[in-house]
């Protein structure tokens, strides 16, 4: 994990472009330096007909899919001499498989460095918070829910459901709120920390493309008896703070004048 920590300003890497990776089970998302807005696109392999999901519950489970993805979206925005430094978010008790295998599938962009956020940092972060308050951070995606309390800038306590927006396809979103509130009442249990009520009198931040349905927000709210604040562009949140990263890794002297 790696925070914003502002850094002196160092000449920049002219060969290291910088590239930001929100890697979801549903969509892609990219920043790419020197370039307006965030990429937004299916994470899918081959054409439509025949697309397959390298990425499913928040797991890579096609690494050679996942590359050729981010090759095939990503390779020609880079020089054809450069190595760009990329910032990746990974979602909350990936561990080491997960890391492992995502470096790997972007070795295919040639990286001179590889960074890695935790996507409930990258969240909470990106909306200005304070991360050495308590803080409580709900992401919900298309296949997979992550829960983290956030204090003293690092994650005291975690918790990932398999469950996600895809599944009110099935059933109505009362169900998805239950989950959640099920999540956050077994960590209190779990992991009695005293920020948890603190962070739930200041107000859970809810992210992802779950925050974008009104519905979801009041009933959780609800549920929680707290006022769930969904996080400004929610869908982006996470990507957008990797490439705030990133602003001040590829200034860092490690990238050396020697790449100029």
């Amino acid at each position: 994990m790696i925070t914003t920590a502002r850094r002196p300003r160092w000449p920049a890497c002219r060969r290291c472009p910088a590239i930001a990776i929100d890697l979801g089970s549903a969509r892609t998302r990219a920043w790419t330096a020197g370039r307006h807005g965030i990429i937004d696109v299916p994470t899918v392999t081959g054409p439509d007909d025949l697309a397959a999901h390298p990425v499913q519950r928040g797991t890579i489970v096609d690494p050679a899919g996942t590359a050729r993805m981010l090759s095939r979206l990503l390779a020609h925005r880079i020089p054809k001499d450069a190595q760009p430094v990329i910032a990746f978010t990974m979602p909350v008790l990936s561990g080491q498989q997960h890391y492992t295998t995502a470096v790997g599938a972007l070795q295919m962009l040639r990286p001179r460095t590889v960074l890695a956020l935790d996507s409930v940092m990258a969240i909470a972060l990106a909306t200005g918070a304070d991360p050495f308050r308590p803080l409580l951070v709900i992401d919900i995606g298309f296949h997979l829910i992550e829960v983290a309390l956030l204090a003293d800038g690092e994650i005291m306590t975690a918790r990932r459901e398999a469950r996600g927006t895809r599944d009110l396809e099935d059933s109505g979103p009362a169900d998805l709120v239950t989950d959640i509130t099920a999540v956050v009442t077994t960590m209190m249990r779990d992991d009695p920390l005293p920020q948890f009520v603190d962070a739930l009198d200041r107000g859970p931040l809810l992210a992802g493309g779950g925050a974008l349905r009104p519905e979801l927000v009041s009933q959780l709210s609800a549920q929680l008896h707290a006022p769930v604040q969904p996080v400004p562009q929610p869908h982006t949140a996470a990507v957008r703070e990797a490439a705030e990263a990133l602003r001040s890794a590829q200034h860092h002297p490690s990238l050396g004048p020697h790449l100029h």
